[in-house]
């Protein structure tokens, strides 16, 4: 468990540290225009997006462990590209090569706790990983803001280095490989078609707003993403081992999940950057004081994460998704009440113990209710589509806060397109609790495939 939720802190912390950090990595390229130098947070975000579910179907192909133990040393290894990076393409470079690293640690290391806990426990394992990932994303602003204070943007990189040194050491004494890998190698070709697909649905979000929404570029890249699905759709019905299943998507409990997490993750990453930009350009916080002010939430939802794993296996996904949700919307709303004046007792931190506590009750327990139903041998490729979901909605989330934020040119401006972004979370943060009333009753997960060489293979099944 220690080595798999330190894995995900370490794959999801990237995904908000780097953004504090941007302002000093553009001083570092003066004359760079401002879309180019984006690459640097966007190229992390598609790759991630893109190679996570090919990424998941490989775990279950190759093993958990090893996926995930070669995803870290890829990511500690791009992460020293990062730090010395001589010039900005190379930057770029490094950056997608982490994505890459990222990709193959989320599902495979959600897969480990997966295949550490039981059934009837599984929800406190996911959320025990689901407070690591939270906490990682929420906490990274502050991080950033302190690594970037003492030294600069470089040492945000340099920090990923010994901590994925140890979680090397550690899987590799403490991990064991699961029995019983799938032979037959996935479908290639769909896991390549895949992969286009969700890259250019990413990237016609991230620069939707940069673009237009209406512009050819941003509809081809809508378009031609809709039709490489469609092929990934056709190929799962034909080939004998489809990169994702279209049996996991006849599971009511997935279709919820994955939704729910796409509209929390939506919320979630609108606030994670909307509270940076409020605190930095209406109550003039520093940077580092500004990521010092948020920690209550991440520190919130750390604390609550684990026992709502064990309240969601004993009651239900839904009873403790729904209240979660609705007290992150809660307190968004006081969040949204804050004015020009600073008041950070009264308002900011209720507010932010509000939004911490819903985010430690709905968000891992939606990831918990998306894999409830699945046959153990599918849990990282399952593992993988709720992670991209998750990683599309923080894109989602995010472009919709720059496209409402805008470029405001007064402080009265800057008040009104806050209370719109802070509108927007709570309303999606709201919305996310309401579709888990769909989930239903949990039902048999089948077991897996019996190979030609188990003597049981021939024996019926007993319900």
């Amino acid at each position: 468990m220690a080595v798999a939720c330190t894995g995900a802190f370490l794959a999801f912390l990237d995904t908000t540290i780097v953004n504090i950090a941007f302002p000093d990595i553009a001083a570092s390229f003066p004359g760079v225009e401002r879309d180019v130098l984006a690459w640097v947070l966007d190229g992390y975000f598609v790759v991630i997006a893109a190679l996570l579910v090919p990424a998941g179907g490989l775990a279950d192909r190759f093993g958990h462990r090893r996926i995930f133990l070669i995803g870290v040393g890829v990511f500690a290894v791009a992460s020293v590209l990062c730090a010395a990076a001589p010039s900005l393409g190379t930057l770029i470079a490094a950056r997608v090569v982490q994505g890459a690293g990222a990709a193959l640690i989320a599902p495979a290391s959600l897969a480990i706790v997966l295949d550490s806990f039981p059934s009837e426990r599984r929800a406190l394992g996911v959320g025990l990983w689901g407070a690591a990932a939270a906490a990682a994303a929420a906490v990274g602003p502050s991080l950033g803001g302190a690594l970037v204070e003492l030294s600069g943007w470089r040492l945000v990189f340099l920090v990923n280095i010994p901590l994925g040194a140890a979680i090397l050491w550690a899987g590799a004494r403490h991990l064991r490989e699961r029995e019983h890998l799938d032979s037959r190698l996935p479908d290639l070709a769909g896991a390549g078609l895949l992969a286009a697909a969700l890259a250019l649905l990413t990237l016609a979000i991230v620069e939707g707003d940069d673009w237009g929404w209406t512009a050819p570029s941003t509809l081809a890249a809508f378009g031609a993403a809709a039709l490489l699905l469609a092929a990934v759709a056709v190929r799962g019905r034909r080939h004998p081992r489809p990169i994702v299943e279209p049996e996991l998507f006849a599971g009511r409990a997935f279709r919820v999940g994955n939704l729910g997490t796409l509209l929390f993750s939506a919320a979630f990453f609108s606030i994670v950057l909307g509270n940076v930009l409020f605190l930095t350009s209406v109550w003039g916080y520093s940077v580092l004081t500004a990521g010092l002010a948020v920690l209550p939430g991440p520190v919130a939802t750390t604390i609550v994460s684990g026992p709502a794993g064990r309240l969601a296996d004993r009651v239900g996904h839904r009873a403790v998704v729904l209240p979660g949700a609705l007290l992150f919307a809660a307190g968004v709303l006081v969040l949204r009440s804050a004015g020009a004046e600073p008041d950070y007792v009264g308002t900011w931190l209720p507010g932010t113990a509000l939004t911490g506590i819903g985010i430690g009750l709905a968000f891992p327990t939606l990831g918990a209710a998306a894999v409830r139903d699945v046959p153990d041998d599918r849990y990282a490729t399952a593992s993988a589509v709720n992670a991209a979901f998750r990683q599309i909605g923080a894109v989602l989330g995010t472009a919709i806060l720059i496209a409402i934020v805008g470029d405001p040119a007064s402080l009265a401006e800057t008040l009104a397109v806050a209370d719109r972004a802070y509108l927007f979370a709570a309303l999606a943060g709201a919305l996310a609790g309401l579709v888990t009333l769909a989930l239903g009753r949990p039902t048999a997960r089948p077991a897996p495939p019996a190979t030609r060489e188990d003597p049981a293979a021939a024996e019926p099944a007993v319900a």
